[in-house]
């Protein structure tokens, strides 16, 4: 972004075919900001999808841990002989790829990441979570839910389940980007019923 130049939408700087984010989400860094794919999606060697919905907005530091980064502990080793070839790795080939995995990694739409968070394997955060800086997230994390610590713990639900109800069916994030742009300020600022009104005028309601 010219104007803050440690911006970057993700986005157009993806191009792993098991990585995908949204339209507007950002990552913010002083130094690597553009090197997103390479420093922060850690151990994508599997087949094994991060993906990141629209509008997230990710501090210095946010990472995500990939399958690959998984060791086997059915044995009474986690030393990972295989990947140094030869026998070690004829021996045991068949032990790693009969590992059970973990799955996608599924981020939501309108996630704020705090500085230097991380996500382990697996893990789905709901839309419209933030997740603390300094947190490890090793569970899902619900819709509209703060959570923080290590491991993170829900903090506080940041609406009444009824009024995170009308917000994911309101879906702002999906709505035409006119009409995003047109009330842009009841967005940032308004309720849920605002929010809702707005998507029921204009046909846009989801069932749940």
């Amino acid at each position: 972004m010219p104007a803050h130049p440690r911006v970057v939408l993700l986005k157009p700087l993806v191009d792993a075919p098991t990585i995908e984010v949204g339209e507007y989400t950002y990552y913010d860094d002083p130094e690597h900001a553009a090197e997103f794919q390479t420093r922060n999606v850690l151990y994508a060697y599997g087949t094994e999808r991060l993906v990141i919905g629209k509008f997230c907005a990710l501090a210095t530091g946010t990472r995500f841990i990939m399958a690959g980064g998984n060791h086997l502990t059915t044995g009474v080793s986690t030393f990972p002989f295989t990947m140094f070839g030869g026998r070690w790795q004829t021996d045991t080939l068949d032990l790693v790829t009969g590992m059970t995995s973990r799955g996608d990694t599924v981020v939501g739409n309108d996630v704020w990441f705090g500085y230097n968070t991380l996500v382990m394997p697996g893990v789905r955060i709901g839309d419209g979570a933030i997740i603390a800086s300094g947190s490890v997230v090793t569970a899902d994390v619900p819709p509209y839910t703060v959570v923080g610590g290590n491991p993170a713990k829900p903090v506080k639900q940041r609406y009444p389940t009824a009024d995170v109800d009308r917000l994911l069916r309101a879906a702002w994030w999906d709505w035409p980007i006119t009409l995003v742009t047109d009330h842009v300020r009841t967005i940032m600022s308004g309720t849920p019923s605002e929010v809702e009104a707005i998507a029921r005028d204009h046909g846009l309601l989801k069932d749940l």
